[in-house]
């Protein structure tokens, strides 16, 4: 089985080395490592995908990284695959080749979101039909069904984070399980970009600022 480990660690030579080679020696095989952020005090968060052998448990990982002075494990989750920033290309691509065609641009950009920046499922929302309709236009396979509910206005400016606690448009489904949510509009379609982490982790600052690029992209293909 496959995990998505999100570490910090020193960003100095050979602290990666290191916990790759505490990961090899339980067997872990890792398939990708993406850097995420990195702060002012020299600390570096990345995500690594790492298999593992049948009946070997995630926590073994959190063990193996435990064994690597100065790295934090900050969370770990199943997770299908590996981090694929390229595909983003290809995806602005499809978006680009059917941009006469909304739902199936749409459906082009949320197949691929949940790859390319480790959420779990990704929605799109449309409020441009009528000032009090709000429609889902596409979402992703492993996003909460459409619960029926047509919240009558979508506060998403710019690419921020989502507090389902306190904002009360957010559809109930979307925060189960202690989930993250982070959106972005698309342009100026009308269009808002949904992602939510079952589980977390919370979104960093840089990850927003990337889905706020997406946002700005993609709405000036459709535009």
């Amino acid at each position: 089985m496959s995990f998505l480990i999100r570490v910090l660690l020193a960003d100095i030579p050979g602290s990666l080395g290191q916990l790759a080679e505490a990961i090899g020696l339980v067997d872990g095989n890792i398939h990708s490592v993406d850097v995420v952020e990195v702060f002012p005090d020299g600390t570096v968060v990345d995500d690594i995908v790492v298999s593992l052998p049948k009946g070997v448990m995630a926590d073994t990982l959190i063990t193996a990284a435990g064994t690597v002075e100065g790295v934090e494990v900050d969370s770990i989750r199943p997770f299908s695959g590996r981090v694929d920033r390229r595909g983003q290309i290809k995806m602005l691509a499809e978006v680009a080749a059917h941009a006469r065609n909304i739902p199936r641009a749409m459906d082009e950009l949320v197949a691929v979101i949940p790859q390319s920046m480790t959420v779990s499922w990704a929605v799109v929302l449309d409020n441009t039909q009528s000032e009090s309709l709000i429609t889902r236009v596409a979402a992703s396979q492993a996003a909460p069904e459409d619960d029926g509910s047509s919240p009558v206005d979508i506060d998403v400016a710019t690419a921020r984070i989502l507090n389902p606690e306190s904002e009360e448009w957010i559809p109930e489904s979307w925060g189960l399980l202690d989930s993250s949510l982070a959106a972005t509009p698309l342009g100026r379609t009308g269009m808002v970009l949904v992602l939510g982490r079952t589980g977390g982790p919370d979104f960093l600052a840089t990850e927003v600022e990337h889905l706020g690029h997406i946002g700005r992209i993609v709405g000036a293909i459709l535009s």
